[in-house]
């Protein structure tokens, strides 16, 4: 079965957005989270402090909530392009778990914020961020298993690989590699017999 490209729709960003977003990832790298301000990013991005204001009102905070969407959805729209044409479940759920764990650990903005701001990025991955990680993952991934599993089944299967990921990527095994995809594939078989979902 082939799979089909899915539209999740996401808000429209103008040129300007982009810049200012592009704008606070710089900043984030320069300073850290706590010693960026909005000033450092109005003049990276050659924008007024009133127009900054006016595109995200709320200042910091705001930012960096929009630059966490945009990572997200640019991350899943990877995933998603990795996917298409799976042939069965066990190839799409294969796919996916390489494909994140390979971007997560290329990923050289995420390397350098675990290694300089530790604590508020892993934050970024558990307490403060694995719901909506889990949410966003299941709106892009679950209606492509659901076309080989009922969608409940679909969710739950998501919610897991998506926990499983980000567990093995912030404490790798030395047992599983989730770059590779025989790894994958036996720990699939092994851990979570994806062959019953699919029966």
């Amino acid at each position: 079965m082939n799979m089909h490209r899915l539209s999740i729709p996401v808000s429209q960003v103008s040129e300007i957005e982009t810049r200012v977003l592009d704008a606070t990832k710089i900043a984030l790298e320069k300073w850290g989270v706590e010693r960026f301000t909005v000033s450092d990013v109005c003049e990276l991005a050659n924008v007024s402090r009133a127009t900054l204001y006016r595109l995200f009102p709320g200042g910091k905070e705001v930012l960096l909530e929009a630059l966490h969407v945009r990572s997200l959805d640019e991350f899943f729209k990877t995933l998603l392009s990795r996917a298409e044409n799976s042939t069965s479940l066990e190839d799409l759920l294969v796919r996916c778990v390489v494909s994140a764990t390979t971007e997560l650990r290329n990923d050289e903005h995420l390397a350098m914020m675990l290694a300089t701001e530790p604590g508020t990025t892993l934050m970024q991955f558990t307490i403060d961020g694995l719901s909506r990680i889990v949410r966003v993952a299941s709106a892009y991934l679950a209606p492509l298993a659901a076309q080989y599993i009922p969608k409940r089944e679909a969710d739950a299967l998501v919610e897991v690989l998506a926990r499983l990921v980000i567990s093995y990527f912030l404490t790798p095994s030395e047992r599983f590699d989730f770059t590779s995809e025989a790894s994958v594939k036996k720990f699939l078989n092994t851990h979570v017999n994806i062959h019953e979902f699919s029966n």
